[in-house]
């Protein structure tokens, strides 16, 4: 039996929890723990987390003090000429849904993971580095069995990983016609070990002044890329006061702008403030029906006003709110919760896009493609602005309840991320759900004017929801398209839950039965 005073800890993969409970086991506090569980990410789960990428970090400790890092994805301070960059079109195939992304070294942004996790360090830090990196470089040395999970992602995006020599050496079985790994196969990675081990000597300078950001800027201005070595010199953390709001007798922490996620989840939540939505009866008609107006309300408020915190005015909230009751118009990440004995709390979500199909020399990491996502970059190729921070779905969000109650979640996802953060919140807030539960409960998602929905909704509501959105689809079970929420919870009484998503093979480690 594992004893709550150490803490609790929930992530994507075993491996990743197991790290970061080593160092809650070990005296370390939730950040430390959060930064050793955030390196073996790097390793165990390198679709979605890589030192190429970037991503957000919410904070919070003991007194109340919160802080939200940012180190998402910076674009590059040049623009190439159109005919010397490598940008390609790609399809993540869900097998259900597809989704179209680009690829190449063109689609390629300043990475900021590394630089937030030293930014976490000093800050907020207790324990060495070399102690928080050595779990990930071990495991980078020794192998992992790859799981199910990473195999199917692999292969929902495998033209990616199949992109470049590099990758296909890295992710492929050599001998065996380039298969992807799969399930059971050994995952050994001795660059990435060598590179970690590196970081946690020279410290993150390494990565943006140094031999790193050297072998980035090469490779870029040789394949096609727009990143320079003043793209990485200036990269910095940027440390945020984080969105705060309030919503059935919590307080709730997020990400502010210019990310999009925390906004439109508050935005969301403030127009259900008024509505009886505990009453109810949870995954009935009237409750999908509110839930998707919500969902559908938001798309149009984000269309019409953009990200702009002017969305939870008052005035502008009452005039959407009052449009609920109308008829309805007819991507890789992965997150880590951890909660610490004293109740420091850590929420941080990561992404490395999909990949841009390229390996950084001598990392064993792949490099992002944010500016080949539609949804934070609209104008392609060519019409992205220069040298500024990319707005992100990507919303960690702690939970303050007036019953003592305090939660740290996240979620990957993509698009998806807001509306899966969204759900849970309303089963734990109005439907008074466990964790366990919250996490659990089929979901829906509104893409454009097309509505897909999980398996487990009563009957008459799946008549309902197909009446008013022609465009639907039905997903035969839960999947990882609709996000993948991993929380841990601090009861009243100070007893620890974590809940890993199964949707994404989401585990806890810590705490107190049965919850972990």
């Amino acid at each position: 039996m594992r004893h709550k005073e150490h803490g609790c800890i929930a992530a994507g993969h075993p491996k990743t929890a197991e790290a970061g409970e080593a160092i809650l086991q070990a005296g370390g506090n939730a950040f430390d723990a959060a930064i050793a569980a955030l390196w073996m990410a790097c390793v165990a789960e390198p679709v979605l987390a890589s030192l190429g990428g970037g991503g957000f970090c919410l904070v919070r400790d003991l007194s109340g003090r919160a802080l939200l890092y940012d180190f998402f994805a910076q674009t590059p301070r040049r623009r190439r000429a159109g005919e010397e960059v490598d940008y390609q079109p790609v399809h993540a195939d869900f097998g259900v849904a597809t989704q179209a992304f680009h690829i190449g070294l063109g689609s390629a942004t300043t990475p900021g993971l590394v630089r937030g996790i030293f930014a976490i360090h000093r800050a907020h830090g207790s324990m060495p580095m070399a102690e928080l990196v050595a779990p990930a470089i071990a495991a980078a040395r020794e192998g992992l069995t790859i799981t199910p999970f990473q195999a199917y992602l692999l292969e929902v995006i495998g033209p990616i990983y199949r992109h470049t020599p590099a990758a296909q050496a890295l992710f492929a079985v050599a001998g065996e016609g380039g298969r992807l790994r799969r399930a059971g196969d050994v995952f050994h990675n001795p660059a990435l070990a060598d590179a970690l081990d590196a970081l946690a000597r020279e410290g993150d300078d390494l990565f943006y002044e140094g031999s790193i950001a050297a072998a980035i800027e090469r490779q870029s201005r040789e394949g096609g890329g727009h990143l320079s070595r003043d793209d990485l010199r200036e990269y910095r953390a940027i440390a945020r006061a984080p969105l705060r709001f309030d919503y059935r007798g919590a307080h709730l922490l997020s990400n502010p702008p210019p990310a999009s996620g925390g906004l439109l989840v508050a935005f969301g939540l403030a127009l259900l403030r008024d509505q009886k939505v505990g009453a109810l009866p949870l995954h009935s008609p009237e409750h999908a029906r509110l839930i998707a107006a919500v969902m559908t309300t938001t798309r149009d408020a984000r269309a019409r006003h953009g990200v702009a915190e002017l969305l939870l005015e008052p005035a502008l909230l009452r005039r959407y709110a009052a449009e609920l009751g109308a008829p309805p118009s007819t991507r890789g990440t992965t997150h880590i919760s951890v909660i610490d004995r004293e109740g420091d709390a850590a929420a941080i979500t990561v992404s490395n896009g999909e990949g841009c199909g390229s390996i950084i020399p001598g990392t064993g990491s792949m490099l992002n493609n944010m500016l080949g996502e539609e949804d934070i970059n609209p104008g392609g190729a060519e019409g992205w602005p220069v040298d500024v921070r990319m707005a992100s779905m990507m919303a960690p969000t702690a939970l303050v309840a007036d019953d003592g109650r305090l939660a740290v979640l996240g979620s990957g996802g993509s698009k998806r991320i807001r509306t899966a953060i969204l759900q849970v919140l309303v089963n734990l807030l109005d439907h008074r759900m466990s964790l366990s539960e919250a996490i659990a409960a089929p979901r829906l998602h509104l893409e454009g004017e097309h509505l897909n929905w999980e398996a487990g909704l009563p009957q008459e509501t799946v008549k309902a929801l197909a009446e008013d959105f022609p465009e639907h689809t039905a997903w035969p079970s839960r999947n990882m398209y609709f996000g993948g929420v991993h929380a841990v919870i601090r009861e009243a009484n100070g007893d620890l839950h974590g809940v890993g998503d199964p949707r994404r093979a989401g585990v806890s480690l810590g705490g107190d039965p049965p919850g972990c």
